[in-house]
């Protein structure tokens, strides 16, 4: 079964062409998928049944089947668990902001990075996803909530960049005008610092928001905390993030996971100004949210708005984050691939 729904709207028309079909109902098809988000080809109802009829022997539509939604009681934020034709299970958040609705997807079926702060990478890395399951993610929630998306974040479960080509064609696909048209200034990657990788993504004439999770500003911190840091040191990320920018003009942001003890010292934040100002980037300050499996500890309020001035007062740009769906652990490093133990199969709800 071909997977149409990764297919560009030039690839479509030669796939369409392969059915014998006329050019212009690649179009339409397009249209199903991409811009009314349709699952089944049966309610395609402009396209004759014969074509219909082909697409169901030879076409996989692939659908992401909500296994477990959950809502959160503080601030509405919705968390899905979602599942593929395989088994495989990634989530995703859907939040509501002032400015539109926002969807955090899934890059791959768990994570291979081993940040010791995250939850998505406590069972290894399964698989990466294909461009239709990055997109059915935010379909889905589309269809669920019947509102427009208008940002997305690729930060949930995997490293984007480690699953590049995917990503490349998901950028595209998801930012054609074909399709929901989303504003590629209103998409956001976060890498945990893949070197080479940024590099390549810089070549792409995109105008994505890179955020770069750094959360250290020594490279034997960082090496601590993530292991990547044992591949690519962090003058080796400030030398690509600075060609990032020249290339693309887009200012980089860094993450900054907050842990007590661990990098919240005044000593730290120096070391933060002095790194932001080498390639002009902007700091989200996130103090690090709990996951059982971890004992690292969240700075405390004080100290999180202390840190924010220090930066601020050395002339860096910082903010932060405002935390939706902790309670459900759907907020930043919670984020995990495997079906909850207490919901059943069957579906509980509509380098180097």
């Amino acid at each position: 079964m071909v997977d149409i729904k990764s297919f560009n709207l030039t690839e479509l028309e030669d796939y369409v062409a392969g059915l014998s079909e006329q050019k212009y109902r690649a179009r339409q098809l397009y249209e199903w998928l991409h811009a009314k988000c349709e699952t089944d080809a049966e309610q395609m109802s402009n396209l004759p049944k014969s074509f219909r009829e082909k697409l169901s022997r030879n076409a996989e539509i692939v659908c992401a089947r909500p296994v477990e939604i959950q809502t959160s009681k503080t601030d509405g934020t919705k968390k899905y668990l979602f599942e593929f034709s395989d088994g495989e299970c990634v989530e995703s958040v859907f939040m509501r902001y002032k400015h539109g609705n926002s969807v955090c997807i899934s890059s791959q079926a768990g994570c291979r990075m081993g940040c010791k702060f995250c939850a998505s990478t406590l069972d290894g890395l399964k698989r990466n996803l294909t461009p239709s399951e990055l997109l059915e993610q935010i379909y889905a929630i589309k269809r669920d909530v019947g509102e427009r998306i208008s940002n997305i974040v690729v930060m949930g479960t995997g490293e984007p960049l480690d699953n590049f080509d995917t990503l490349i064609k998901f950028i595209e696909l998801i930012s054609d005008k074909n399709g929901l048209n989303i504003s590629q200034r209103n998409i956001t990657v976060s890498t945990c610092g893949i070197a080479p990788n940024i590099l390549r993504l810089s070549e792409y004439d995109f105008q994505i928001t890179l955020a770069l999770s750094l959360h250290a500003v020594t490279d034997e911190k960082r090496r601590e905390i993530m292991p990547v840091a044992l591949s690519y040191s962090i003058d080796e990320l400030m030398d690509a993030c600075k060609k990032y920018f020249k290339r693309t003009g887009r200012r980089i942001s860094f993450e900054y996971s907050l842990i007590a003890g661990k990098n919240d010292s005044d000593e730290d934040a120096e070391g933060l100004i002095r790194l932001s100002k080498r390639v002009s980037a902007h700091v989200n300050l996130i103090p690090v949210n709990p996951i059982k499996e971890r004992d690292y500890r969240r700075t405390g309020e004080k100290r999180v708005r202390a840190f924010k001035e220090k930066l601020e007062s050395g002339g860096v740009n910082a903010t932060i984050r405002r935390e939706l769906g902790t309670d459900i652990d759907g907020a930043c490093g919670q984020l995990r691939h495997r079906r909850n133990a207490e919901f059943p199969k069957q579906l509980t709800v509509p380098r180097k």
